[in-house]
């Protein structure tokens, strides 16, 4: 038979004790059970969630923050929720740090360094444990919040241009040397008049850039007049009409290396549209192995990022150094890989 309860607080709120009474457990068993730690004897899960349940009880954040001095969950800034890139690391960093005891506050920063700033400063208000962050490319301000805080945080999908002792902790690959490979990949297909299209511009589709332009330099074949560089967000019609732009201002050129994937699936819809044959009469490609490009006509060449991998990995990172652990790498390089289709 259940234990008799005590009163609760003035409000009428179930509290930790009157669940720790229920269960008879004390109420630090309580609350390392309702948070999954892996110590806590699975039976005793069992029971101590039964009586939660049975009480109606909701644990106080607030409250436990301000007992602990940081709270129970993870703040995580990511770009867009509208790209599938996103979606993916966010989806596996999200069920790594459950596992793990924790939940996840998320801000989209929508690619404006200072919408990412007031959101690590709100989020910070609420004394996460820690942070996941994208990339490394941030304003001073952001950066010296980061720099004053304690929270232990971890830097996602970037890596730092040389290995440098004090380069915060980080998980992804370096873009750079994506966008070159991609571009040697194209040069290799026997293809010289490799334009580069892109969209958002943001830090990291800069990087591949600069990784095309290295590569083209590297064999006398640069031509800044094949750059075609527009700021609006990516997406399939921008990339139809890039498309179109690059073939009518520069109808010599021979390869298209897109920044994103949505981008060249746009291009090769137009290619279809317009009559022109890939690959034969111009190669598209493109980054990130999106969800359909294994289903285009002709199905797509890309790079193919492992962003589930760089979620579940960044998470695990966190998770060390919320416990105090140093992790084994400060900067985990997760690669990438040129997937050759029919495009090229």
């Amino acid at each position: 038979m259940p234990m008799p309860l005590k009163n609760h607080r003035a409000t009428g709120r179930v509290t930790l004790a009157d669940v720790a009474l229920a269960a008879g457990v004390s109420p630090s068993t309580v609350s390392r059970a309702l948070r999954g730690e892996r110590a806590v004897d699975p039976l005793l899960i069992e029971r101590v969630q039964a009586a939660s349940t049975r009480l109606g009880y909701v644990p106080d954040p607030a409250a436990r923050a301000l007992a602990s001095r940081r709270s129970n969950h993870v703040a995580i800034l990511i770009p867009l929720l509208s790209n599938a890139l996103f979606v993916d690391l966010l989806d596996a960093a999200q069920k790594t740090l459950r596992a793990g005891g924790y939940q996840t506050l998320m801000g989209v920063t929508h690619y404006d360094a200072s919408e990412e700033e007031q959101l690590l400063r709100e989020q910070l208000l609420h004394r996460p444990a820690g942070l996941l962050v994208t990339g490394l490319d941030h304003n001073p301000a952001t950066r010296q919040l980061m720099a004053s805080t304690q929270v232990p945080c971890v830097h996602l999908m970037d890596l730092p241009a040389q290995p440098q002792a004090e380069a915060p902790h980080c998980v992804g690959f370096r873009q750079t040397d994506a966008g070159a490979a991609m571009t040697r990949h194209l040069l290799a297909r026997g293809r010289q008049r490799i334009a580069f299209a892109a969209a958002q511009l943001d830090p990291r589709v800069m990087q591949r850039l600069y990784g095309w332009r290295t590569a083209l330099q590297a064999v006398g074949l640069h031509d800044r007049a094949l750059e075609f560089l527009h700021p609006a967000p990516s997406s399939l019609a921008l990339g139809g009409a890039l498309f179109e732009q690059i073939m009518r201002q520069r109808p010599a050129v021979d390869a298209i290396f897109f920044c994103n994937d949505d981008l060249a699936q746009g291009a090769l819809m137009a290619a279809l549209r317009l009559g022109i044959s890939v690959p034969s009469q111009v190669a598209i490609a493109g980054f990130n192995d999106l969800t359909g490009s294994d289903q285009m006509v002709p199905t797509l060449t890309t790079v193919r990022t492992p962003r589930a991998r760089i979620g579940e990995a960044a998470a695990q990172m966190l998770l060390q150094l919320m416990h105090g652990e140093e992790p084994e790498q400060a900067h985990l390089d997760l690669g990438f890989e040129i997937v050759h289709r029919q495009s090229t």
